[in-house]
């Protein structure tokens, strides 16, 4: 447990950030102390709101000075509890707000840590322009926050992660300096790259205060289908054959079981099911290009092939941008989908993608004897080998009764399927990181080698361990 943050400290800080800069008031703390889910709440005395990377440099010098700990939080979507104080400071970057340039030029967008996703996408269309990360909580998620947690989203198959679409970084780090690496540069051999460092960090090594994001050009040509097929190892093979027709224009290949559509039917209004009869998989596959059409025609290309090969049983294609949006629907809710449903164990796990239908297949079967009865939510972006493997409570029998037995049991169902995919040269993180709630288990899979390494970069950068002190080793 964290001591009180001493009083000289508190009024040091609210003398720096000024009026407007904090608050200690419990309500306008409140929302900040509960994750979206509402698994975890924590506690704070002190709200930090710095609105420049000055006071952010201010604050955490402050708290370096008297080893005060501080809990970093952006839009407060992350879902491994890494933002949710437990006494310490938390610092928001909500009030860093300034998108500080675009350039087409370089096709760079420059913003700062509190501008949301949603908002570069607004402003790299104004320039024709597009930044290729596709989130659910995009309205939400911070600049801060996806860098800082190296976000994935839909687009990974196709872009990469977020660290392949950062070319620069400013910073406040550990001892209260700014780091200054905003650079429009894409090629730079000048030995560490302390960028690559910061991001997926999940703030323990600085605080980042802006980044520079690569821009992409606009796709003239977009195909959107929604494909029942028979199988995972179905799915596998149509990415495959996905890759080849379109000449690499997959932009996003989706696996869906089919209690997630019936789910997202039951409990998001206004779905449906987009095919007139139930199949055991799905896939949600995305096809984008430059020349105006051919995406459309790589599409059927591809539906042809695939139903005459026997791996697609049905499928539907978007005629308009509505449908389009309708079919992502589905599955951008599958988290809402499943909430009314109680316990919930949730895993974020990547494997070889070959390997997906195997991890699918035993992690299955393991669940089902671990808790007979339990209703399995596999679904996620199998085109990168990232399955969102989540087993929920068994659905007949008294809801209290299940929920606590459920909810008691997770950590050692979790540890059977984490055993699994690293057992498959898996992750137990594909792409919402370790914060507090995997840290420890990571830690299990981590050589000695490699967990000696990263403990040694941490102590070297903030020996004291001031920022996000319980996230990561």
């Amino acid at each position: 447990m964290n001591a009180p943050v001493a009083a000289d400290v508190l009024s040091r800080l609210k003398a720096v950030l000024g009026e407007g800069g904090w608050s200690e008031d419990p309500a306008r703390i409140a929302p900040k102390l509960v994750e979206w889910r509402d698994r975890w709440t924590g506690r704070t005395p002190f709200l930090a709101l710095p609105k420049s990377t000055a006071e952010v440099a201010a604050v955490v010098g402050i708290c370096a000075e008297a080893r005060q700990p501080i809990t970093l939080q952006g839009g407060n979507t992350g879902l491994v509890a890494g933002q949710i104080p437990q006494g310490e400071v938390l610092l928001s970057t909500e009030r860093l707000r300034a998108i500080r340039e675009v350039s087409v030029l370089d096709d760079v967008i420059t913003a700062e840590a509190g501008v949301t996703l949603s908002e570069i996408h607004a402003a790299a269309a104004e320039v024709r322009r597009r930044f290729p990360l596709g989130l659910a909580s995009e309205g939400s998620a911070t600049v801060g926050g996806f860098v800082s947690t190296n976000a994935g989203g839909t687009q990974v198959l196709r872009y990469g992660m977020t660290r392949n679409l950062v070319l620069g970084l400013e910073a406040v780090m550990p001892n209260g300096e700014v780091w200054n690496g905003l650079k429009h540069l894409r090629k730079d051999n000048t030995g560490y790259d302390l960028k690559q460092l910061l991001i997926g960090a999940e703030g323990t090594l600085g605080v980042v205060t802006a980044a520079g994001l690569k821009l992409h050009p606009v796709l003239a040509s977009r195909a959107v289908a929604f494909l029942g097929v028979p199988s995972p190892k179905a799915a596998i093979e149509l990415l495959a054959r996905a890759k080849d027709v379109s000449g690499g224009a997959v932009e996003a290949f989706e696996l869906m079981a089919r209690l997630n559509i019936e789910l997202a039917a039951r409990n998001i209004p206004g779905t449906r099911d987009p095919l007139p009869a139930p199949h055991p998989w799905y896939v949600l596959a995305e096809f984008a290009t430059a020349e105006a059409g051919s995406a459309d025609r790589a599409m059927e290309r591809f539906l042809e092939e695939g139903l005459e090969a026997g791996l697609v049983s049905d499928a539907v294609v978007a005629q308009t941008e509505g449908q389009a949006k309708t079919l992502w629907a589905i599955r951008e809710n599958q988290s809402a989908a499943q909430k009314p449903e109680g316990a919930i164990w949730k895993h974020d796990v990547a494997v070889p993608v070959s390997l997906v239908p195997v991890f699918i297949e035993r992690a299955d079967a393991a669940m089902q004897a671990f808790v007979p009865g339990c209703r399995i939510v596999a679904f996620g972006h199998v085109g990168d080998g990232n399955v969102h493997y989540d087993v929920l409570r068994p659905a007949e029998g008294p809801a209290d009764e299940l929920n606590a037995r459920h909810l008691a049991r997770r950590d050692e169902g979790s540890r059977i399927v984490h055993d699994i995919a690293a057992g498959l040269g898996g992750s137990i993180s594909a792409e919402h990181g370790l914060g507090v709630m995997k840290t420890a288990d990571a830690a299990r899979y981590k050589s000695p080698v490699e967990l000696q390494a990263l403990k040694a970069i941490r102590q070297a950068l903030d020996p004291h361990r001031i920022l996000n002190p319980r996230v990561l080793f």
